[in-house]
């Protein structure tokens, strides 16, 4: 089977998993929306930025590297198992005493609790670090489907009906533990690892060099995800992050539920050919063209409906997540093209420039969340946040463009510019219905929608784009 094949397949059975998982997400959050306050998803986000941390402390590159080596032995396998484990169980004891630190920075004792709860989350998150990376190894992308999905479901419904009976931010920490103890449980049985005996140092050394530039790149891409949560919860408060923080995860929504239907089948599918960059580079243009154009539809229809998107997902309590849903929203497009960018790194090789681009990215948004955080604005954090997004696409595809594919990059940007010609497009039909008001906000995202879909397709034939489209998925 070739690449285009094993990737299309790739992507439809992940695609089917997870607009199944999307589904059930939605119901399951809108419900907790309108259970518990933005104070206690408040806390709760704060906290969950520190446990991201040590799970990438405990990961140290491994899931990826394991996709990248084809050489790796059953005995090799196991040793490197053994020794996320090893991790693990140093994780998830730094995370249990950290969280006294936690609770003195944020001044809250409730943290001392919550994060040694939490423990077990991040010791058993590690721990499936290598039968995940083995399962997706193995191209057996619907198996991942269906324990995301199947565990997703129980536990969220455990989570609801906790939050029912009053657990408040307890409910979804249970929520945090069980999706990692059930879902380690299930990889580990199905990804087919065999642990042999004994232990040797090699297989570390093996995969040492692309772990550790992996490793460093989510180091760093970490506190370029997560200083906004940490910043914000410090100096403007656990209300403020609660509504900056459902802002922003409903705005990630399309961009992890769009783009995680591709991205996670491309390293593994495109390792396998990381000598022949010319076959890898097109089959990638070929996969950023669709994530634009799906980008920028979501893009504009958010950005003119988040009110609507707001109230239906949250309820009024959450109104003044709105504006700041807003902005963000403006960042989908870029988003979903950018976070495919690390897979292709990856595929090729090339860790040493994901890591270089991330410390470069990193520049930028810590620079915005400081300019954010001193004028003690929300929105305009978030503003800067939108912009950091921008530049971080320039220079990262700057790079990968011209110094991994050695291609112009003006040249590629040029692939892209009727993406911006079909968004214009779609904002000048919101503008037309700009001063017309519908009460009923189901009524008025259906019909905002419609306006949507109909100026998108409007802009797709215009622009000759419909056919070329229609070719890429079909091929």
């Amino acid at each position: 089977m070739d690449s285009n094949l094993k990737l299309k397949s790739g992507i439809i059975i992940t695609f089917i998993a997870k607009y199944s998982n999307i589904i059930a997400q939605l119901i399951i959050n809108s419900v907790l929306a309108r259970l518990l306050m933005p104070e206690e998803f408040g806390v709760i986000a704060i906290i969950t930025v520190f446990i991201s941390f040590f799970n990438i402390l405990g990961d140290m590159g491994l899931g990826p590297a394991i996709i990248q080596n084809k050489s790796l032995e059953d005995k090799e396998v196991s040793d490197i198992f053994k020794f996320s484990i090893i991790a693990a169980v140093l994780a998830a004891v730094l995370f249990y005493f950290f969280s006294y630190f936690i609770a003195f920075f944020y001044d809250n004792s409730i943290y001392i609790k919550l994060g040694k709860l939490l423990s077990f989350s991040v010791f058993f998150s590690i721990c499936n670090i290598v039968p995940s990376a083995l399962i997706y190894k193995k191209h057996n992308f619907k198996l991942i489907g269906i324990i995301n999905i199947s565990i997703n479901i129980i536990v969220g419904i455990v989570t609801i009906i906790l939050a029912l009976k009053g657990w408040s931010y307890y409910s979804l920490i249970v929520d945090s533990i069980l999706k990692s103890i059930f879902i380690f449980i299930l990889s580990f049985i199905f990804c087919g690892i065999r642990i042999k005996k004994g232990y040797s140092y090699s297989s570390i050394k093996k995969i040492r060099t692309y772990s550790s530039y992996q490793f460093s790149f989510n180091f760093i891409n970490y506190f370029t995800r997560n200083l906004d949560n940490i910043m914000i919860g410090k100096f403007l408060g656990s209300a403020t992050l609660g509504y900056y923080d459902k802002a922003y995860k409903l705005m990630l929504y399309p961009v992890q539920n769009l783009t995680n239907v591709i991205t996670p089948v491309l390293h593994p599918v495109l390792s396998e050919y990381q000598d022949k960059r010319e076959m890898i580079y097109n089959t990638y243009m070929k996969v950023i063209r669709i994530l634009a154009y799906m980008g920028i539809f979501v893009t504009v229809y958010c950005f003119f409906t988040s009110t609507e998107i707001i109230y239906i997902m949250y309820g009024k309590n959450w109104e003044q997540a709105i504006p700041i849903f807003r902005v963000l929203s403006l960042s989908i497009v870029i988003q979903m093209v950018l976070s495919s960018i690390g897979a292709i790194f990856q595929s090729t090789g090339y860790v040493n420039k994901l890591f270089s681009t991330g410390v470069v990215s990193a520049g930028f948004t810590i620079t915005a969340i400081i300019i954010g955080i001193l004028s003690e604005r929300i929105i305009i954090l978030a503003a800067g946040i939108v912009i950091s997004f921008a530049l971080n696409f320039i220079q990262c595809f700057y790079v990968l463009v011209t110094e991994v594919f050695n291609k112009s990059f003006s040249k590629f940007l040029m692939e892209l510019k009727n993406v911006v010609v079909v968004g214009f497009i779609m904002v000048v039909g919101y503008l037309l219905i700009w001063n017309i008001s519908i009460s009923n906000i189901f009524i008025s995202a259906l019909v905002k929608l419609i306006v949507g879909v109909i100026s998108y397709l409007i802009g797709l034939i215009i622009t000759k784009e419909y056919k070329a489209l229609k070719s890429l998925i079909l091929k």
